[in-house]
């Protein structure tokens, strides 16, 4: 299989530059869908499952869903920094380092299901709260650049469907 499929199952991250209100009430189905999914699709894995890496070289099932954790809680604080503070510099973090560490070896993927679900009610609430001019707030990263919350909720839906799509895609090719 081709290797940019693999790695980019779902495409790379385009950002849509102006959003409707109804576009946006949709991030938060969107955001709210995450967990359901990961769940059906890896309810019934067994540790070898979860020990299987979804690409050559990637990360394995289980290092994918405690990224996505990882992730997810570092967008949410950059996010509401973005929100309170004026154009704030965003940390960044080392995924593929974090992916070395214990946890992602040795905690069940449980934990990180139950904190991306708490995580993403937080987010909702958070999204329901914004005004429109709240949506083109913005802050600065390493790596992106200057970003607007607008964009920072695309990108943060877009890598988890990214990633769900990678353990989706595995489950397929497996017959799982």
């Amino acid at each position: 299989m081709n290797e940019d499929i693999l790695r980019y199952p779902i495409g790379q991250f385009n950002s849509v530059p102006t959003t409707s209100d109804e576009e946006r009430k949709n991030y938060t189905k969107e955001i709210g869908d995450t967990v359901p999914s990961l769940r059906k699709i890896v309810g019934d894995f067994n540790k070898d499952q979860l020990q299987t890496p979804y690409r050559s070289g990637g990360w394995t099932v289980q290092q994918v869903i405690h990224h996505m954790a990882d992730n997810d809680i570092n967008a949410y604080l950059r996010l509401k920094r973005a929100l309170t503070e004026e154009e704030p510099m965003a940390s960044s973090y080392r995924p593929n380092l974090w992916a070395e560490l214990s946890d992602y070896k040795d905690t069940p993927i449980e934990i990180s299901l139950v904190l991306l679900e708490a995580l993403h009610h937080r987010l909702i609430h958070v999204i329901h709260g914004l005004k429109p001019a709240d949506f083109d707030r913005r802050f600065n990263t390493e790596v992106l650049g200057w970003i607007t919350v607008d964009v920072a909720i695309q990108r943060f839906i877009w890598h988890n469907n990214h990633h769900t799509s990678h353990i989706q895609s595995l489950a397929q090719r497996m017959n799982w």
